[in-house]
């Protein structure tokens, strides 16, 4: 990062080989850290509230927990830190129930390395990353025959479809829109629910099937 700022990660995984190697790869990142390693749930909200790590990277897959309800948990007592999921599991009900949180990434194992060192970055900043294979899921899971075909946005509610789109969260889309966060979750608020929707994520899949969102946008 150009200002010299080193983002501060705990990574929280059962696989100690696995959590090792990312360790060594955050080591190697002139503006990455990592503050600890946590394996179990409990050992993950011991240490998020003692580390007050920038971004968690999160297995939901834990041995003594329910690691969304664990993501959802830290979240809720450490609002400053943004959650990444990074799981390997292909479970449909893990996807809706992820992306439903709402968090600041989802991403595949069988990803490369460089995707999410990048989604850790664009976390800290205020973005949100998703991978395209569990994007796509999504996409084929969500029905348009679901969404309310009544609702039409306005000109300001499509205005923060498309920054949602590009993977800004409320704060990024306020600052760019010139407005007050409170206004801006109002107008994100608004959107969800003319989408039907329940979280971000979920908005632009349901958007792109409808074909709201512009390709030049993203």
């Amino acid at each position: 990062m150009d200002n010299g700022e080193t983002i501060r990660v705990l990574v929280v995984d059962g696989h100690q080989t696995f959590a090792e190697l990312l360790g060594h790869a955050l080591a190697g990142q002139p503006d990455l850290r990592c503050v600890g390693h946590a394996r179990t749930g409990q050992e993950a909200l011991r240490l998020a509230a003692e580390l007050t790590p920038d971004v968690i990277l999160l297995d939901p897959e834990l041995s003594d927990a329910d690691g969304i309800a664990i993501a959802e948990l830290i979240r809720v007592r450490q609002p400053d830190s943004r959650v990444v999921i990074l799981t390997a599991s292909e479970e449909q009900a893990l996807v809706r129930r992820a992306t439903a949180a709402g968090f600041a990434g989802f991403l595949s194992k069988n990803g490369a390395l460089g995707d999410v060192l990048n989604a850790l970055r664009t976390a800290h900043g205020g973005g949100m990353t998703v991978s395209t294979d569990i994007l796509a899921r999504l996409l084929r899971s969500t029905s348009p025959a679901s969404v309310p075909r009544g609702s039409v946005l306005t000109a300001r509610e499509d205005e923060v479809l498309q920054l949602m789109a590009a993977g800004l969260d409320a704060r990024a889309v306020a600052r760019r829109l010139g407005i007050s966060v409170h206004t801006c979750r109002g107008y994100q608020k608004a959107v969800l629910a003319k989408l039907g929707a329940h979280s971000q994520l979920e908005a632009v899949a349901i958007a792109t099937r409808r074909g709201l969102v512009r390709p030049d946008q993203r």
